[in-house]
């Protein structure tokens, strides 16, 4: 069986939003990234607009998420995942308060295509996420990027609930965990 991608899920990358701004911010995420000082990496740099940050972090999270989930389409299907859930007390319902107002229960990759094609519909939007440097921002920024990441944080939790074993143990062989085994095994469920 070859392996195959859902093309609807699997995205290509977003580029920074608010032209120059946008890539200058960028560029300065991975040189603190690269110093290994996450507190670095996140804090706003020095006169920098809060918005701008927000808005270049969250186009970042979307493709990291996009990366990760797309590395997992062949397993995380309909059949194996027929709700979106992340462990046995969570389980999440779709609704985007247009067309789906009512929460309604959907597969895993199912939530994550509605998922992201309701935040790509908003990164494209000018109006929340302008492109040219100095545009304003909406009033309700920040509670749109509080939304967007609550909702992608829950396919991290999903991720690491239902599909951890095939990201770590696919990759690296059980010897060569070893030295962190006792950690391993109290954060993984078997």
């Amino acid at each position: 069986m070859g392996f195959q991608r859902n093309q609807r899920t699997f995205r290509p990358k977003k580029s920074a939003p608010s032209g120059s701004k946008g890539a200058q911010l960028r560029k300065h995420i991975d040189a603190t990234l690269g110093s290994g000082n996450l507190r670095e990496a996140v804090k706003l740099p020095t006169g920098e607009d809060l918005n701008e940050w927000l808005a270049v972090n969250t186009v970042d999270f979307f493709n990291q998420v996009n990366l990760l989930y797309g590395t997992l389409t062949e397993f995380c299907t309909a059949e194996n995942c027929p709700t979106m859930t992340a462990g046995p007390k969570y389980e999440y319902r779709w609704a985007d308060g247009v067309q789906i107002k009512k929460p309604i229960e959907v597969s895993a990759p199912k939530y994550v295509e509605y998922l992201m094609d309701w935040i790509e519909s908003q990164l494209d939007d000018e109006s929340i996420f302008p492109q040219k440097l100095g545009a304003p921002f909406p009033t309700n920024f920040r509670e749109v990027v509080k939304t967007i990441f609550k909702r992608l944080f829950r396919v991290y939790a999903h991720i690491y609930h239902s599909h951890f074993q095939k990201i770590e143990f696919g990759l690296i062989d059980k010897k060569e965990l070893a030295p962190l085994q006792e950690l391993i095994e109290s954060i993984v469920p078997y």
